[in-house]
């Protein structure tokens, strides 16, 4: 099995690669760096179903943050390029009063989950995204629940994962920003290094806990089912191996001869609890004090459904305390940062009127709506639909939206919102731009579509906008609640005639 699996995967890695040279080097120099329109496809449509048909959900993950990270997915379009010119895709968020203004290229970012420990950022902003979030990153390192936990529902095109919280811990973590910011500036670059753990002990940190966090978080697998994990990891050590060596040094050539200069964006950090941890405020503050410096945005995450207790910190009183302790401490170590908090979608009308109420009161920056489900909607297909975890994609969407539009009109307009859930194309971007959000967050659709989507998106929500008589996806923000809608952008003229005033002074 073992043999078979391996021959397989190293013929079909040689004929890709051998494709993927072939493509690029006829269209990849002409294009100025930007990947052609058939190495777009390939990726879409034959890499990515190859993918999901070769291995585990998981394994497939790792493989395609191992591609991002040698540069070798392909390129997105510059942002502003091709048919969105005529429509001004920038976001603001923030003020300049507070000195934390952020003014994002496009509205379309990465989601939390994908890079958990900011391995792969420089290639994912290739990709197109304006902006990336990386974690969830706990203060200790910790290797979630046990395996198998992530599944496929290729009917719905749905993502059930129990990852808990997987994560290096905030000294690689931090580790990897310093790398980042020192290769491409921004917020930290320059900073004085601080001690690290190596690679080494962080491994060992992690496989010291395993055992003890398999007992505590399922119940054993059955014989054949781990037999099948334990294939699947040799086919990825077999792949990460070559990946060492043979892909390593593509990597290497496409960076210098095949690609224009990396684009760079806003990074965001989500932050999360350890599992063991009865000191969440501990926990936040020492993610704040230990990445803040090297983020341009920080994200408290309190509504994974996959580490026990936590979205109990959803509730009124825990939230409020949550919250003024953790912007203390962004105030006292990473002033610059807009602050956000990430809710789950599974929140009552209730429940959301006391969140709307604490984030308003506390002046927390912003939210992130919404994270995964515990919901099981009837319409699912898939067999896969009764394990347990948080669902995402597509069967989220409209309930996402949904919670988008109540937190938008409960909090009148006054919190940006970072809508999230089932996008997977710029009709599901403007849908969430008109319920209230300000930005979008793309992960799961990914799964489904490719990194092509990214691109795609983009410029579907350009001509929609454009269609629909908006000049800017600002103007659309919001405007499913008219009243809410009208006051805003009342709000915004007169600023603007307000700055003209003050240029006409100045000169």
């Amino acid at each position: 099995m073992a043999h078979q699996l391996r021959t397989t995967i190293i013929r079909t890695t040689t004929l890709s690669l051998g494709s993927l040279a072939f493509l690029e080097l006829t269209t990849h120099l002409p294009s100025e760096g930007r990947s052609s329109l058939a190495y777009h496809h390939f990726f879409d449509h034959v890499v990515t179903p190859l993918g999901r048909r070769l291995f585990s959900p998981e394994n497939a993950h790792h493989l395609a943050l191992e591609v991002v990270r040698l540069g070798l997915a392909p390129r997105g379009r510059v942002a502003g390029g091709g048919g969105d010119h005529a429509v001004d895709m920038t976001v603001e968020i923030g003020s300049d009063g507070q000195g934390r203004k952020l003014i994002f290229d496009s509205p379309i970012g990465l989601a939390a989950g994908f890079d958990k420990n900011g391995e792969a950022i420089e290639g994912l902003f290739d990709l197109g995204f304006s902006y990336v979030e990386i974690g969830s990153v706990t203060p200790l390192p910790q290797p979630g629940n046990a395996k198998p936990r992530s599944f496929r529902l290729v009917e719905d095109k749905g993502v059930i994962n129990r990852f808990g919280f997987n994560s290096e811990g905030v000294d690689m973590v931090r580790q990897h920003l310093i790398d980042y910011r020192e290769a491409f500036g921004g917020r930290g670059a320059g900073l004085k290094k601080e001690e690290t753990k190596s690679d080494e002990e962080v491994i060992v940190s992690v496989e010291s806990t395993t055992e003890e966090s398999r007992k505590d978080t399922s119940e054993p697998s059955e014989e054949e089912e781990g037999d099948a994990v334990i294939e699947e990891d040799k086919a990825l050590r077999i792949v990460k191996s070559m990946g060492n060596s043979v892909m390593w040094s593509l990597g290497w050539v496409w960076h210098h001869f095949m690609t224009s200069q990396p684009r760079t964006g806003i990074l965001g950090v989500n932050l999360g609890k350890n599992k063991t941890s009865d000191d969440e405020i501990g926990d936040y503050t020492t993610g704040i004090r230990e990445l803040g410096p090297y983020a341009d945005y920080l994200v408290i995450n309190v509504s994974s459904p996959n580490t026990p207790g936590l979205r109990s910190l959803q509730q009124r009183e825990p939230l409020q305390h949550l919250l003024t302790s953790t912007l203390k401490a962004r105030n006292s170590y990473a002033p610059h940062a807009p602050l956000f908090v990430k809710l789950a979608p599974d929140l009552t009308e209730e429940e959301m009127e006391d969140v709307a109420q604490v984030v308003m009161e506390t002046g927390i920056d912003g939210m992130i709506v919404s994270n995964t489900t515990n919901a099981r909607p009837d319409s699912l297909l898939s067999h896969n639909k009764h394990e347990v975890g948080g669902l995402s994609g597509a069967p989220i969407r409209d309930r996402s939206t949904e919670c988008i539009r109540t937190m938008y009109r409960l909090t009148n307009g006054s919190i940006p919102i970072i809508g999230v859930g089932g996008v997977g194309s710029g009709r599901d971007a403007y849908d969430k731009l008109k319920a209230g959000a300000s930005l979008i967050q793309v992960y799961s659709m990914m799964v489904y579509e490719g990194p092509g989507l990214i691109s795609r998106i983009r410029k579907e929500l350009a001509d929609i906008v454009e269609e629909n008589g908006y000049s800017s996806v600002d103007e659309v923000v919001g405007a499913d609640c008219e009243e809410i809608y009208w006051d805003r952008r009342e709000e915004r003229v007169k600023r603007k005639m307000e700055e003209a005033e003050k240029e006409i002074v100045d000169l």
